[in-house]
C-alpha cells in the first residue's frame, strides 16, 4: 500500500495558522474512490500534514490507483474549503477552483517516490539477506 506527498510552498511564519486551517478540515465523504469510468479504483488508508518553514508537506496513504485519488480529493467540499482558507499562506498562487485544475495542480505538486518501505518488505528474522 503505497504513500504519495504533495507540496506546498508557504510563506514562512505562519506554521500556527496553517495548523488551524488543517485542525478543522472535514474528512472526505468516503475513503472509497473511483476512477474516470466510475469503477472502484482504490481506497484512501490515511493522510498527514506536516509543516515547517515554507514547506507544507500531505503524506498520503493509500491503496489502488493513485491518478484516482487527486479526481476523489478535487470533489469534496471540505478539500475546496481548505484550499480558500489557505490561499493567503501560500508562497505561489495556484487554480484549484475546478475539479480538473484541482487534479493537474495535485499531479504536478506530488514529489518523487525515492523509497517506501514497509512490514511487508522487511526481512524475515533468520533468513539469509542477499
Amino acid at each position: 500500500m503505497p504513500y504519495a506527498a504533495i507540496t506546498y510552498r508557504i510563506k514562512p511564519g505562519h506554521e500556527d495558522e496553517i495548523a488551524d486551517i488543517f485542525a478543522g478540515f472535514q474528512r472526505v465523504d468516503t475513503p472509497e474512490y473511483a476512477d474516470a469510468d466510475g469503477s472502484a479504483a482504490g481506497r484512501l488508508l490515511g493522510t498527514a500534514v506536516f509543516v515547517r518553514d515554507d514547506m507544507l508537506v500531505r503524506v498520503i496513504h493509500y491503496e489502488g490507483e493513485f491518478a484516482a485519488v487527486g479526481r476523489h480529493m478535487a470533489a469534496q467540499k471540505g478539500v475546496h474549503l481548505l484550499e480558500e482558507k489557505l490561499a493567503p499562506y501560500l508562497a505561489e498562487e495556484r487554480d484549484t477552483s475546478t475539479p480538473q485544475a484541482f487534479a493537474a495542480y495535485f499531479r504536478n505538486a506530488v514529489m518523487r517516490r525515492v523509497s517506501e518501505l514497509t512490514v511487508d518488505t522487511h526481512p524475515v528474522s533468520g533468513a539469509p539477506t542477499a
